[in-house]
């Protein structure tokens, strides 16, 4: 079986770190690790999957030098629109978890478990979605296939950790009654509907994304799509309220079914035994956990949705790894692009 060179750039963040953590777990057909970090982090040596590993400075000359496959990015949209390119054009697979390739055409913006068959379309670059929108499209997905979505309203919980480590330092210092670092306000007690910055027409760039990315990844720019993000007082995992309005007629039960036997679903649907998704139980977990599924009577064929997922797991490292995962299973890992 042939063996891959993976490099992790930005290893030493919080997605980073998360990365290392399922590509152990996945143990996929790696013959050596690259970790790239910035020069403040250089030189440190980190324990992986029973090895050391020194921290690589982030810096053409330190990619140029190495045969790498697959390099999976979690370092910013700046560092990667400056250094994706490099890595692109030696031949390596650039799987990117920031917001920089995302609404550029010639970059698929992919969830495995909807629309894996774009990896074969990538020129050396791959986006990973953002991570309230990858939970929502892997239950959308299945949904839009058999009923036709014609309009999603998204409402959103998203845990301080989607922040970064400012973030989460802002839940954890405000415990203790000290100000905010990342958010204008305390987010201890409180919830702030401002995820991003705003934009002119009034809704936030998170908005922003969740609407473009939705149409994107399901492959259809005629559905209608709103949101509304707010952050809320919890570390890890993502709420979402996804109110859908399908263009065939369904019922309760054949919704259900047909998320019951989607790819990467766990259903949680027993309102009377309290049986529900929420982030404390959806932490660390790679699936996407669905309930308090009922029908919407306001519109002729409607449902509603209670969507779960861990942000930094399922939100960014898990899903960036099965596109990796899959890539080599595709055979797609080298692309003939050359910049």
């Amino acid at each position: 079986m042939k063996k891959y060179n993976v490099a992790v750039v930005g290893a030493t963040g919080m997605v980073g770190g998360k990365f290392l953590e399922v590509l152990a777990e996945k143990n996929l057909p790696v013959e050596n690790y690259y970790l790239f970090a910035s020069a403040k982090s250089a030189g440190k040596v980190v324990e992986f999957m029973g090895k050391p590993h020194t921290i690589i400075e982030l810096k053409e000359e330190e990619i140029v030098s190495r045969d790498i496959d697959i390099a999976l990015f979690s370092a910013g949209g700046d560092t990667s629109l400056k250094f994706a390119p490099i890595f692109a054009k030696h031949g390596t697979l650039v799987i990117d978890n920031s917001s920089a390739w995302r609404r550029d055409e010639n970059v698929p913006l992919v969830v495995p478990e909807c629309n894996a068959s774009d990896i074969l379309n990538h020129k050396n670059i791959i986006a990973n979605p953002n991570c309230s929108t990858i939970q929502a499209v892997v239950a959308l997905k299945p949904l839009h296939q058999a009923f036709g979505i014609k309009r999603v309203i998204y409402s959103t919980y998203q845990a301080v950790s989607g922040a970064g480590v400012k973030g989460f330092n802002d839940l954890k210092g405000g415990i203790c009654g000290e100000k905010p670092q990342k958010f204008p306000y305390p987010i201890f007690g409180n919830c702030l509907p401002h995820i991003d910055v705003f934009m002119d027409n009034g809704y936030t760039k998170e908005e922003d994304k969740m609407i473009f990315e939705t149409k994107k990844i399901l492959n259809d720019w005629d559905i209608k799509v709103t949101a509304t993000c707010v952050r809320v007082p919890v570390y890890y995992g993502h709420s979402e309220s996804i109110n859908i309005e399908f263009n065939k007629p369904c019922t309760l039960e054949e919704v259900k079914k047909v998320l019951a036997n989607a790819e990467g679903v766990v259903i949680q649907d027993d309102g009377k035994n309290n049986i529900y998704p929420m982030p404390i139980t959806a932490e660390n977990k790679n699936e996407v956990f669905i309930g308090r599924i009922r029908m919407d009577d306001t519109v002729p064929y409607g449902v509603n949705l209670w969507v779960v997922a861990d942000n930094i797991r399922k939100g960014a490292a898990t899903n960036a790894v099965q596109i990796a995962e899959k890539a080599i299973e595709l055979g797609a890992v080298k692309n003939q692009y050359q910049g």
